[in-house]
């Protein structure tokens, strides 16, 4: 049996972070779960038993900011599992934390790794709290401290063309446009501001677009689920499916409701 909650954050946090989900299972269980990309870095903090990577046999740490994720993940735990999450918007990392965003893909990233001190005392307040409203204001107390002020020129051409990509524009020429930048400057700055290149983080949110359409709409067939995600047909979405998720949109319904992350 599991226990999950979505709480949002305080108004002057909200422009980064979208929300915090806390998990719990009651009682020992084992379970696999398949996780694929967001578009949304997260800040997960174990107080539980800690989760298995099965491709890489190895145990998350007790607490790690996670990068861009490129592909899907298996996740297996056994036990009880107490999970809280930081899930940033996709700008709302660089607004927290001092780090090379563009080279974090991937990787999962301790206090120790950081050398950040306050994330280490964070850690160890959070995970011998029980109280999880204690936690919550304990991570918004952290996040309001760090809360640093973004460059507004570049902050703005970002959001715009964010909101492009949100809306289904794939077209690098027509998003560095819209920033008033070179194509060349223009996946610099958005590498280092989201952590991944546009190109990239567009495919993500076509196929987190994807997920939220099937949600919304069982009964599409997946000629017109190509069409409205833009995708070329739909050998290309079937395609990236299996890159993102590990499965078709056929074997990805059968296995699990379809659900997006980024656009919910």
């Amino acid at each position: 049996m599991e226990d999950f909650k979505v709480i949002h954050p305080l108004p002057l946090l909200a422009p980064y972070i979208k929300h915090y989900w806390l998990l719990k299972t009651v009682g020992d269980s084992t379970a696999l779960a398949r996780t694929v990309p967001t578009g949304m870095m997260n800040l997960i903090f174990h107080r539980g038993e800690r989760l298995l990577s099965v491709h890489e046999n190895v145990l998350h740490p007790r607490a790690f900011l996670s990068g861009q994720d490129r592909t899907f993940a298996d996740l297996r735990y056994n036990g009880q599992v107490n999970m809280i999450s930081i899930v940033f918007r996709p700008i709302g990392v660089r607004a927290f934390f001092s780090l090379p965003i563009n080279k974090i893909a991937g990787l999962r990233l301790t206090a120790g790794d950081m050398e950040d001190k306050d994330l280490l005392n964070l850690e160890n307040a959070l995970t011998s709290t029980e109280n999880d409203k204690l936690c919550i204001l304990l991570i918004e107390q952290f996040l309001l401290k760090r809360l640093t002020r973004l460059a507004e020129y570049n902050l703005k051409r970002i959001e715009t063309t964010i909101h492009l990509i949100n809306s289904g524009e794939t077209d690098i020429t027509q998003l560095a446009d819209a920033a008033c930048l070179g194509k060349k400057q223009f996946n610099r700055i958005f590498s280092e501001y989201i952590g991944t290149n546009p190109k990239e983080f567009s495919r993500i949110i076509r196929f987190q677009r994807a997920l939220d359409i099937l949600e919304n709409d069982g009964q599409i067939s997946l000629t017109a689920l190509a069409y409205q995600c833009g995708y070329f047909d739909q050998s290309h979405m079937i395609k990236e499916f299996k890159t993102f998720s590990g499965y078709t949109p056929s074997e990805f319904l059968a296995v699990c409701p379809p659900h997006s992350d980024y656009f919910s």
